[in-house]
């Protein structure tokens, strides 16, 4: 066997399904054995496997063990001279493998290699090529400082950026999505390390490559589409406390003694850094429209009350101070908190909401105004154009905030797109079927003959056409030629998408258009800022209701130690009424590894709405919920499971 390939899955089916197209095309003429280990995924990417890759050799796990874990499965099993670790969201050049198996051969010191990686943009990916993680060049990378020196030998060592991305280069570390190695080599190194649990164990691998006297090196002359969609944003907290964790792994290992505590150090401060920017940052993000809310909201108020106190009472102080500075600011609280509630704060905008947020708050300062003591009650007249004033501030500012640009303050249908099909007839053909399956309505649709991409090269042609996509059929276009492409055209703000043959799907680097709307990215569900409010509501308001009927349903409670627990646990925040299946008593967080939204440890689990012998699959269960999530849901499950709590 010449060459070994291993890819480990986790719910990226159709990408998965695009990389396994352009493996074989790559193999062609290579011995090639492709191992698919797949991590008890739950879009349907193990029956896809079977189903259009029988000569796969899959390994289905029916958990998650982890990526290194999953490697090393099919790594055990390998046969092969050479030994290939891909990820899912790639695609090949037809060339790749055999440029990368002719370097390895000539090169006798030739350990591992790793190629020139492309995004879904048409821009290089710096972690093409890394150097060696040192405290110094860590706390570069982790603070942020290697952006402002992006090419300096030493604040950019970290992403090697004084050496060129253009020419053949030893460098230390090769990134994860592609490692090719020969196989005596792997075998003197050894498997990859279980200890990690993200974002180290590519570094520790290629690192001990080096530590065997082997180089490792940046092959420029093949390159791989790498969409990198990553649930975990690299500017997250969660990111900067994983790359942490790795590094203290990888601290522990190879360093000692000062070096140790010197890296150790940096890492904390660089992190101290980075999390009081992203709390900053958030923090002005959040509050910078509630801030201009009230204060639009207390001027309306405030004006409308100098307004009828002049014309009406014909005394501009005819209402006290207390009125002023301390009823007038409560309306206006009362007002944002149920504009809150209503959507109004979500992205994107929707004027709807905030018009039902805003009347449903003086709706309710109405009825609170009735219920007072007549000598509390100022005036219902301000209260009313105060109120309507408000709202036609607000919705002004998200105008005016929508006419300069800002995301998600656009009102209006969205504009139609611009597209431009490299393809041939038949697969031109598809693709304006797959629009109508797919329910886009793109403003004009063109072809351009996949012989003739070459052309597409030169900006000039998109100056009088204000093209917005461009989609490449895979079955007509190679992949070298699409990337050439996505590299000239990459600074043009053209979108670019691929419609894999015989797929009912457009694949971008942020997301799937699929006819089976797997992927979606207007999807509700618990990824919405809406249904987490509503979810959460729910809580404070059941467990307040529980607490207070408590002296009543104490008593049934098969679980009385952990009942009061319980209630206050999900009263303050910490944990939720209903959770996942699959995942309890941690919290349960979107990540690479584990792509269904953030949910606080629960008290009960989604499959304690039905009986043990009738329970589906608790993964599809997950899934399901998150996606299709009700208040109802977890109203039944807390009736049917009462006396539990």
């Amino acid at each position: 066997m010449t060459l070994s390939i291993v890819i480990v899955n986790y719910n990226v089916r159709h990408y998965l399904e695009q990389c396994l197209t352009s493996v074989y095309n790559a193999a062609k003429g290579i011995e090639t054995e492709v191992f698919v280990v797949d991590n008890n995924s739950v879009d349907d990417s193990v029956q896809m496997v079977r189903e259009k890759f029988p000569q796969v050799r899959l390994i289905a796990n029916s958990d998650n063990p982890g990526f290194a874990t999953a490697n090393n499965q099919a790594l055990r099993q390998c046969t092969g001279q050479y030994v290939l670790l891909l990820n899912p969201d790639t695609i090949v050049q037809r060339d790749t493998f055999t440029t990368c198996i002719d370097f390895i051969q000539r090169t006798p010191q030739c350990g591992s290699v790793s190629v020139k990686m492309i995004n879904g943009e048409g821009f290089f990916l710096k972690e093409s090529k890394r150097g060696f993680p040192s405290p110094q060049a860590s706390f570069y990378k982790i603070s942020g400082l290697i952006h402002l020196l992006p090419h300096h030998p030493k604040v950019a060592y970290y992403y090697m950026g004084h050496l060129p991305d253009t020419e053949t280069q030893k460098i230390d570390v090769l990134p994860g999505a592609f490692i090719m190695m020969r196989r005596e080599a792997l075998e003197r190194v050894g498997l990859l390390d279980e200890t990690y649990f993200m974002y180290g164990e590519d570094i520790d691998f290629s690192w001990r490559f080096k530590l065997a006297g082997y180089d490792n090196y940046y092959l420029p002359n093949t390159r791989i589409l790498h969409y990198k969609g990553e649930s975990t944003k690299r500017s997250s907290m969660n990111y900067v406390y994983a790359f942490y964790n790795a590094m203290s792994i990888f601290v522990k290992r190879y360093f000692s003694g000062n070096d140790a505590k010197l890296y150790n150090f940096l890492i904390r401060m660089a992190i101290w850094l980075r999390a009081m920017l992203a709390l900053i940052t958030r923090a002005v993000q959040r509050i910078a429209l509630p801030v201009a809310d009230f204060a639009i909201s207390f001027s309306a108020f405030y004006a409308t009350k100098i307004v009828w106190s002049t014309y009406w009472a014909s005394n501009v102080n005819y209402y006290p101070d207390s009125y002023t500075w301390g009823v007038l600011p409560l309306y206006s609280l009362i007002i944002m908190a149920c504009t809150w509630l209503a959507g109004g704060y979500d992205k994107p905008v929707k004027m709807s909401r905030i018009a039902q947020g805003i009347s449903i708050g003086a709706l309710s300062l109405l009825v609170f105004y009735s219920l007072l003591d007549e000598t509390m009650r100022f005036s219902r007249a301000i209260l009313l154009l105060g109120s309507l004033s408000t709202l036609a501030a607000s919705l002004l500012l998200r105008l005016v905030l929508g006419w300069c640009g800002v995301n998600g303050y656009r009102q209006g249908p969205p504009r139609k797109r611009i597209y431009l099909v490299v393809a041939n007839d038949e697969e031109y053909a598809r693709v304006q079927q797959l629009f109508d399956q797919l329910g886009i309505t793109p403003k004009s649709v063109s072809q351009k003959p996949a012989a003739q991409i070459a052309s597409l090269s030169d900006k000039d042609c998109f100056s009088h056409h204000r093209l917005d996509e461009i989609i490449f059929c895979t079955r007509d276009v190679e992949v070298a030629a699409m990337l050439d492409c996505m590299e000239a055209l990459r600074s043009t703000g053209i979108a670019f998408r691929t419609a894999p043959a015989n797929g009912n799907l457009l694949i971008g680097g942020n997301y799937i258009y699929s006819t089976d709307q797997l992927y979606h990215a207007d999807a509700e569900g618990l990824a919405t800022p809406r249904c987490r409010r509503i979810k959460r509501i729910l809580d404070i308001c059941t467990s307040t209701l529980i607490l207070l009927l408590s002296p009543i349903i104490f008593w049934p409670q098969r679980r009385k130690r952990r009942f009061f627990s319980d209630c206050l646990s999900v009263l303050r925040g910490r944990r939720t009424w209903v959770g996942y299946s699959q995942v309890t008593g941690i919290v349960q967080t979107q990540t690479a590894t584990n792509p269904l939204p953030h949910l606080r440890p629960s008290v009960f689990r989604t499959c304690d709405r039905m009986p043990l012998v009738r329970r589906p699959d608790t993964a599809r269960l997950d899934q399901h919920y998150a996606q299709n999530y009700t208040p109802i849901t977890d109203l039944t499950i807390l009736i049917k499971n009462w006396q539990r709590i």
